[in-house]
C-alpha cells in the first residue's frame, strides 16, 4: 500500500501571536491523518508551551521554516510535500504564488482579506463569509467549514441548571497575548452579582474570592461545556462554543476580529462587550448573570450554526487538489 500524501501546514503560534492559528490548523492535520495523508507543520512555537504540547501530545511533527518564499518551497521539496497549507497574517505576500510555481497546490486560510496570497483554494471559515464578496480565488466560505478538534467533536454541553449560582469562564485565546484577561475579572467583580469563575491565564495574577486563575489547560472544551456563561474575543475559539450551544460574551482584541465579532452580535448569537471593559460592558455581564433566559437565548441562536463536519469538507476540498 502506497503511503498517503504528505501536506505541509506553514503557521506559527506564540505569546505575541496567540494559538488560533495553530489549534484550528491541528483540527486539519486530524482529519488529514484519518484518511491517511502524513501532514507536518512548517513554523515556529514561540512561549507557549501549551502550543507545543498540541503538536507533540498528537506526534505532529514540527519544522523550522524559512521566511522567504523561495527558500519555503525549496523546503517543501527537500520534504517531498504534495501540497501546502498557508495560515499566517506574518508570511511574505509572494509565498503563495512561489510555492505554486514549483507545482504544489496550496490552500490559504484566511479571515476576510487573502493579504496578498495567491492559492488554489482560499477557506475564510468566518460566519457570513459566504455572503461577503471574496477578492481572489475560489473559497470554502462561511461556518460550514469551520475546524474543529477531536477534543470538541466528541464533546456535549452539560444540562443546566438555572436555580444555581451561574460558572463563567473567562479566557482570551490560549496566550492572552493583549493581557486583558485581568482587566475583564475585574468587569465581572463589579457586577455585584453571585457567581464562581474560572480565568484561563498564562501569567497568575490575584482575582478575588469567586474567581479561580489557572493556566492555559488541554481541559478548555470541558470547561467551556460546563459554562453558564463564557467570556472570550471574537477570535478562533468562538467556532467551538458555537458547536457546544455555550452562551458567550465577547470582546475584541485585535483588528482583524471586528467583522466576526459585529456578526455574531448583530445576529444576536452572542452579547457584545465591546473592546474594552467599562461600565456598559458591567452592564451586559449583569444582565447576563442575572438572567438565565436571557444568557440560553444567546446559546440557542448559535445552536446549529457549526455543524462540527467543515474539516471533513475542507480535506476533501484540499485532497481533491492533490488527486
Amino acid at each position: 500500500m502506497s503511503a498517503g500524501p504528505r501536506v505541509g501546514i506553514r503557521c506559527d503560534a506564540g505569546a505575541d501571536s496567540g494559538v488560533g492559528h495553530l489549534v484550528r490548523c491541528v483540527a486539519l492535520a486530524e482529519e488529514l491523518r484519518s484518511r491517511g495523508a502524513r501532514p507536518v507543520f512548517l513554523g515556529a512555537v514561540r512561549d507557549s508551551p501549551w502550543a507545543l504540547a498540541q503538536l507533540r501530545e498528537r506526534v505532529l511533527p514540527l519544522t523550522p521554516a524559512p521566511e522567504p518564499p523561495a527558500a519555503l518551497a525549496a523546503l517543501a521539496r527537500a520534504l517531498r510535500l504534495d501540497a501546502v497549507v498557508l495560515d499566517s497574517y506574518r508570511l511574505p505576500p509572494g509565498t503563495g504564488e512561489e510555492l505554486r510555481r514549483h507545482g504544489l497546490p496550496v490552500l490559504a486560510v484566511v479571515d476576510g482579506d487573502p493579504l496578498g496570497q495567491h492559492a488554489d483554494l482560499y477557506l475564510d471559515q468566518n460566519l457570513g463569509a459566504e455572503r461577503r464578496p471574496f477578492p481572489a480565488g475560489p473559497v470554502l466560505a462561511g461556518a460550514r467549514y469551520v475546524l474543529l478538534r477531536d477534543s470538541v467533536r466528541r464533546r456535549a454541553r452539560a444540562p443546566r441548571r438555572p436555580d444555581r449560582v451561574p460558572e463563567v469562564l473567562c479566557f482570551f485565546g490560549g496566550t492572552d497575548a493583549a493581557g486583558v484577561a485581568p482587566a475583564w475579572a475585574q468587569a465581572l467583580c463589579a457586577t455585584g452579582v453571585p457567581f464562581t469563575a474560572t480565568v484561563v491565564s498564562p501569567a497568575p495574577f490575584a482575582a478575588g474570592t469567586p474567581i479561580t486563575v489557572i493556566p492555559p489547560t488541554d481541559r478548555l472544551p470541558e470547561l467551556m461545556a460546563a459554562a453558564d456563561l463564557v467570556v472570550t474575543a471574537a477570535g478562533s475559539a468562538i467556532w467551538e462554543l458555537l458547536y457546544l450551544s455555550v452562551p458567550t460574551a465577547l470582546s475584541w482584541v485585535a483588528d482583524n476580529q471586528l467583522i466576526g465579532y459585529d456578526e455574531l452580535v448583530g445576529r444576536g448569537v452572542a452579547a457584545g462587550l465591546g473592546r474594552a471593559p467599562g461600565p456598559e460592558a458591567v452592564a451586559v455581564l449583569t444582565r447576563l448573570l442575572s438572567d438565565p433566559a436571557a444568557r440560553e437565548e444567546h446559546g440557542r441562536r448559535g445552536g446549529g450554526l457549526v455543524d462540527g463536519r467543515g474539516r471533513e469538507r475542507v480535506a476533501d476540498a484540499l485532497l481533491a487538489l492533490i488527486r
